[in-house]
């Protein structure tokens, strides 16, 4: 249920806090806290009161919050004992299909950070790939008791900023959603590339899954953004382009076989709220690519 933000201002603490009680992770305390903020003039300014109510709760308060946390990709997950929350993000990221030996990897790192900082390790997996993830596990292991905490509140900031915006409508909505889009140009004709196929690969390992197929129209773009309405995870991808069949379409004689047949474009993504324009400019000889707006 989608609550507005005039409401929430006006409802009883009791109300507050039932409706929006549960964006931080079993700790309804922290919105009873932000209630008597009210009223907020925005959604962002929502979530800044309750992220506030969590960096001035004494420290062991704070603590036991962040313990409250589950692993990731750990026992509770696959025993079914996860928040609801948790769970959906969790699965966003396929943590809930992981392989033995995968889900043992996870198991060792969880266990290593949990010895190293006696917390778990908080991600907002939503704005990573698996292989983001791990790499952030490699990398924070290497941190310093205070920073690490910082960062893991941090994670719970960017966590709880996509579930209030799911769950609360209003002015000044926290910016949680970012955008890959591309577009072709053929060169050689001096126009878009009409009903050129395109397909989109996210990276995991040295493996390779599709996980967007697209046509462009007569603007040589896609009807709708490759990834859009959600945050962009981190990680390597890779664009297809059917130059060969589009060539091929239009009667241009390529070469037997063509000498440029599928264009693929290998690029990383680092920013989950950003927007990634990236165009393909080609003839049946050449192409060319840059990150566009």
């Amino acid at each position: 249920m989608i609550h507005s933000l005039d409401d929430l201002n006006r409802a009883t603490v009791g109300d507050f806090a039932a409706a929006v009680g549960d964006t931080f992770e079993l700790a309804p305390w922290v919105a009873e806290a932000a209630a008597a903020k009210r009223p907020f003039a925005t959604v962002t300014a929502l979530h800044d009161a309750m992220m506030g109510a969590v960096r001035t709760a004494p420290r062991e308060r704070q603590l036991a919050f962040v313990c409250g946390h589950p692993d990731l990709a750990g026992k509770a997950a696959r025993a079914g004992a996860l928040t609801a929350d948790s769970r959906h993000e969790q699965a966003s990221v396929g943590l809930d299909t992981l392989s033995e030996e995968e889900f043992a990897r996870f198991h060792r790192l969880n266990d290593a950070y949990k010895a190293t900082f006696g917390f778990p390790f908080i991600v907002c997996v939503r704005r990573h790939t698996r292989d983001s993830i791990l790499a952030q596990f490699e990398r924070r292991l290497r941190h310093d008791a205070a920073t690490e905490f910082a960062t893991a509140l941090q994670e719970i900031s960017f966590i709880t900023r996509l579930r209030l915006a799911a769950k609360v409508s209003g002015e000044g909505m926290p910016r949680v959603n970012g955008r890959l889009s591309t577009h072709v140009l053929d060169t050689h004709a001096g126009r878009p590339a009409v009903g050129l196929a395109i397909e989109l690969y996210e990276f995991a390992g040295e493996r390779a899954h599709r996980i967007a197929t697209a046509t462009t129209n007569a603007d040589g773009r896609t009807d709708a953004p490759l990834i859009g309405g959600r945050p962009l995870p981190i990680g390597r991808y890779e664009l297809r382009f059917a130059v060969g069949d589009h060539f091929r379409s239009r009667g241009i004689e390529q070469g037997d076989p063509p000498f440029l047949d599928i264009v693929p474009l290998r690029f990383s993504i680092g920013e989950p709220e950003g927007h990634y324009h990236v165009p393909l400019l080609c003839t049946p000889w050449s192409y060319s690519t840059y990150r566009g707006s």
